[in-house]
């Protein structure tokens, strides 16, 4: 098997037991709960899951979705976020082979799984990401070819300033709370890693895909314009698409100001 081969299969095993952690971070962290310690355990039954049943995915098959002990239904959201985290660590290696690039981008995407899944659950992004995101994300912008220090500390500002005004507008209008104070620091993390022109493709990008899937489910729901839509995903999602297709975005989102 040729050795770049090798590399690929290592990223994406990597990426999968990566993926476990963070079904643990997504789990815990909205409980204030520590994500070391302790050991994973069944939510029912509280018996301690053994290394053979914590096997990425396979342990999932294996044990067709439930505990060994108590045979609760394991929810399959696990081993497809194990799945998306090895998915995404490939990627970042195809898209920028062994280099800084790729364990920065793949930190970031991490972080945005974790955020977007606790986002979908509890409607919160917590701080203990996105905050110490933002000096991360700084300090990687020496490291990163494509975003420069000053485009890292306007990509911070924009991003948060960005969402700062449009909530502080729509509470001055409607005397309401729309967006969150978590949505403001996701956005500024994201700016800190991607720069200004990476944070305002995301800003664009979040804001199509989310306005559009916020009308569906409103149009789909009996509550209406009275549902809370989070905001989050659809700002992960951006960032991602602008990390593997910034150039290309790029080139077409400012091709309307040309």
């Amino acid at each position: 098997m040729p050795d770049y081969y090798l590399i690929e299969i290592s990223c994406l095993l990597f990426g999968l037991c990566i993926g476990s952690f963070l079904n643990v971070c997504i789990y815990r962290l909205p409980e204030k709960k520590s994500i070391v310690h302790p050991r994973s355990m069944c939510p029912k039954c509280k018996n301690i899951i053994s290394f053979y049943d914590n096997i990425p995915v396979l342990s999932y098959l294996w044990l067709k979705g439930r505990c060994r002990k108590c045979g609760i239904h394991i929810p399959i959201r696990y081993p497809f976020i194990e799945m998306i985290s090895g998915f995404f660590a490939l990627c970042v290696y195809l898209k920028f082979g062994i280099s800084p690039e790729t364990i920065i981008y793949y930190i970031l995407i991490a972080a945005l799984i974790v955020i977007t899944f606790i986002d979908i659950d509890h409607q919160i992004i917590p701080d203990e990401i996105s905050i110490p995101g933002i000096p991360i994300g700084f300090a990687a912008s020496f490291l990163l070819p494509l975003v420069s220090i000053k485009s890292s500390i306007l990509g911070i500002f924009v991003g948060g300033g960005t969402l700062f005004t449009i909530a502080w507008g729509y509470q001055m209008i409607t005397g309401k709370q729309g967006m969150g104070g978590g949505d403001i620091k996701l956005l500024a993390m994201i700016g800190a890693f991607i720069g200004l022109e990476g944070v305002m493709i995301t800003i664009f990008i979040s804001s199509i895909i989310g306005t559009i899937t916020g009308l569906i489910i409103m149009l789909r729901s009996q509550k209406g314009l009275k549902i809370a839509v989070p905001f989050g995903p659809f700002l992960s999602i951006g960032a991602i698409l602008s990390i593997f297709l910034g150039t290309e975005l790029k080139m077409w989102y400012f091709s309307f100001f040309i």
